[in-house]
């Protein structure tokens, strides 16, 4: 298989939000690159981010993030607004990568009939992306911790990051999925799961876990007042502390 880079380009910088409100935690040790993928199997261009420590250590103890946004309607950019998040986590040591997975070319996700159907291909297209750039991940960064891959999505990324645990269970030791709402939980103690709700928008019937699944899987399952829509960089100060409490804990057990 033939892969190869289109586009590299580091950058330090805060997202415009950040400016707006005071970050909690100290992104100015964040080292941002972006760059651009092609799959050339799927001829699909796969932009990622990786946000990392500004001291470049070289360690196999290093863990790895891949973060799946929420759907944006295929604006773009959606990779690069969950700063708050993203720079939080890489600040505390991991190795976080942020996929785009929408193409201004892709067709929009469908809004009606049976959305775990219809949804499906989109979800499918996000899994191979997921593994495409893991892959590609192994090959230029062979040293970080792979053993303990965490999958984090929002929303429709978290529907993606479902179907992966389903798909390739061997490949993530653990997913956190901030709201998703279609695609339905995996009822498996490998990988972990664990998944944060919001206040506002159930999820579909059999998505979530009852409670005897949730014990009987070590599954966790947590309630928040916090909005669907306030889990990217909308979020305030207040629930973006919420939140990277949970992740951070969810993170760190064994």
């Amino acid at each position: 298989m033939n892969y190869k880079f289109l586009l590299f380009i580091p950058l330090i910088f805060l997202l415009t939000s950040c400016f707006s409100k005071k970050s909690i935690n100290n992104s100015n040790d964040v080292k941002i690159d972006t760059l651009t993928l092609l799959d050339n199997d799927r001829s699909r261009k796969i932009p990622v981010a990786y946000f990392h420590s500004k001291i470049d250590k070289k360690s196999s103890k290093q863990q790895v993030i891949i973060f799946n946004h929420g759907y944006g309607q295929n604006k773009g950019g959606d990779y690069l607004i969950y700063s708050y998040l993203t720079n939080y986590l890489a600040a505390k040591g991991y190795f976080v990568v942020s996929i785009q997975h929408e193409l201004p070319t892709d067709e929009l996700l469908p809004l009606e009939g049976n959305l775990q159907l219809v949804r499906m291909p989109f979800w499918k297209r996000g899994t191979e992306n997921i593994l495409f750039v893991l892959n590609e991940l192994k090959k230029s960064k062979p040293e970080l911790d792979y053993a303990h891959l965490t999958l984090i999505g929002h929303s429709n990324g978290a529907d993606m990051v479902a179907l992966f645990a389903d798909k390739y269970p061997q490949q993530v030791y653990k997913i956190i999925a901030m709201d998703n709402r279609r695609m339905y939980l995996p009822r498996t103690s490998k990988p972990k799961i664990h998944s944060l709700r919001s206040n506002d928008y159930p999820a579909d019937e059999g998505v979530l876990p009852t409670e005897e699944e949730a014990k009987k899987f070590t599954m966790t399952i947590q309630k928040t007042n916090i909005n669907h829509g306030h889990m990217d960089d909308k979020a305030s100060e207040e629930e973006r502390k919420i939140l990277t409490g949970y992740i951070l804990k969810y993170l760190q057990e064994n």
